[in-house]
C-alpha cells in the first residue's frame, strides 16, 4: 500500500466523505479500519493498570445505559424505522448522543439497517449469520464494501444538513465524549479523593470498557438473535426472540417481534417482554419530547403465528 493510500485511509477515520461508494465494492477486510477497532479492545486491558473503584463502575454502567438507549431508541427505532416523531432539534441531539457509542453516524447506521430488513437472511443481507457468525457479528462493518452510506435508502435523512455533517465527522463525537469522561475523573481525583478514582481510570471504564461491551451487545442482535431464541411469528427469516439479548440491549432482543412489525415503537409486544427503551420513550412522550409512538395493531399481534404462544 502506497503512502498516499495510507494517508487517505487514515483521513477516512476522521472524514468519511473521503471515501466514495464506487471505491468500496470488495468484501475484503479493510485492515486500516481494523486498527482503531482492535486498539479499543487492547486499551481495555489497561484496567489491570488503573484498577477500579465503585464510582468508575457506576459511571461505566451509566455510560452504557445512556448510549444503549440512544442506539436502540433513536438510531434504530427512530432513524431506521420512524417508529415515532420528534422535533428537528431533538433529532439532532439524539443523533449526537448515539454517535458517542462509536457506531458511526445515524444516517450510515440507518442505511445499512434498512437494507438488512429488505433482504433479511437472504444472500443480499449484509450481516446474516448464514454468511458465518464472525461475518454477521463484526466482519460486515470492517470490510471495504460497507464503509459508505447507501443514500438511496435514507433520502428522508440526507435532507438534513446537520445530520449529513454529523455522519461525515462522526468520529469526533466519541473523541469529545472520551475527553469528557477523562476530565470527570481528573476533577473527581482532586475534588473528592475519597472516591479513589482518576482521569485514566474513568476513561478506561467509562469510555473504553463501556463502549466495547456496548458495541458487542448491539452486534449480538445481528448475529445471535438470528441463531438463538424462540420464533413466535413467521417472518420469512431467522429472527428470534432472546430474553438475554433483550435484557442487555434494553429491549432489542425481541427481534422476531420486531421483524414481524418493524415500525412499532415497542418491541416487547406482551407485558412479560421487558422493553426498557420503550418505557423510556413512553415517559419522554408525556413531556412532549417525542410523540405519535407507533403501536402494534391488535390485528397484527396474533397474525402469522407459528404456533400458539404458551405464555
Amino acid at each position: 500500500m502506497s503512502l498516499k493510500n495510507v494517508f487517505n485511509k487514515v483521513l477516512a477515520w476522521f472524514d468519511s466523505s473521503n471515501v466514495k461508494l464506487e471505491d468500496n465494492i470488495s468484501e475484503a477486510i479493510d485492515w486500516m479500519r481494523v486498527i482503531p477497532f482492535l486498539l479499543m479492545h487492547l486499551i481495555c486491558l489497561l484496567v489491570f493498570v488503573v484498577g477500579w473503584s465503585p464510582i468508575a463502575l457506576w459511571v461505566a454502567l451509566a455510560s452504557y445505559g445512556l448510549r444503549m438507549f440512544a442506539i436502540t431508541a433513536f438510531y434504530h427505532r427512530y432513524f431506521s424505522h420512524k417508529a415515532f416523531k420528534t422535533s428537528r432539534i431533538a433529532q439532532f441531539f439524539f443523533g449526537v448522543l448515539g454517535a458517542t457509542a462509536t457506531q458511526r453516524g445515524p444516517i450510515w447506521w440507518a442505511s445499512h439497517h434498512r437494507r438488512h430488513h429488505i433482504y433479511s437472511d437472504k444472500d443480499q443481507d449484509i450481516h446474516s449469520p448464514k454468511h458465518g457468525f464472525l461475518w454477521s457479528h463484526v466482519g460486515w462493518f470492517l470490510c471495504l464494501k460497507n464503509f459508505t452510506t447507501h443514500e438511496h435508502c435514507v433520502r428522508d435523512l440526507v435532507k438534513f444538513p446537520e445530520l449529513v455533517l454529523l455522519d461525515r465527522f462522526d468520529i469526533f463525537v466519541p473523541i469529545i465524549y472520551a475527553i469528557s469522561i477523562f476530565s470527570l475523573g481528573y476533577y473527581l481525583e482532586s475534588a473528592y479523593p475519597e472516591l479513589h478514582t482518576n482521569g485514566m481510570q474513568m476513561l478506561i471504564w467509562g469510555y473504553f470498557i463501556s463502549s466495547i461491551v456496548l458495541i458487542h451487545c448491539t452486534l449480538f442482535v445481528n448475529s445471535l438473535a438470528h441463531i438463538l431464541g424462540s420464533k413466535r411469528y413467521d417472518t420469512g427469516d431467522d429472527s428470534r426472540n432472546n430474553w438475554l439479548i433483550a435484557f442487555l440491549t434494553m429491549g432489542e432482543g425481541w427481534h422476531n417481534n420486531h421483524h414481524h412489525f418493524p415500525i412499532s415503537a415497542r418491541q416487547g409486544f406482551f407485558w412479560w417482554e421487558i422493553d426498557m427503551s420503550y418505557y423510556l420513550l413512553k415517559l419522554m412522550s408525556y413531556f412532549g419530547v417525542i410523540w405519535e409512538l407507533n403501536p402494534i395493531p391488535s390485528n397484527r399481534l396474533y397474525s402469522n403465528l407459528i404456533q400458539k404462544d404458551e405464555n
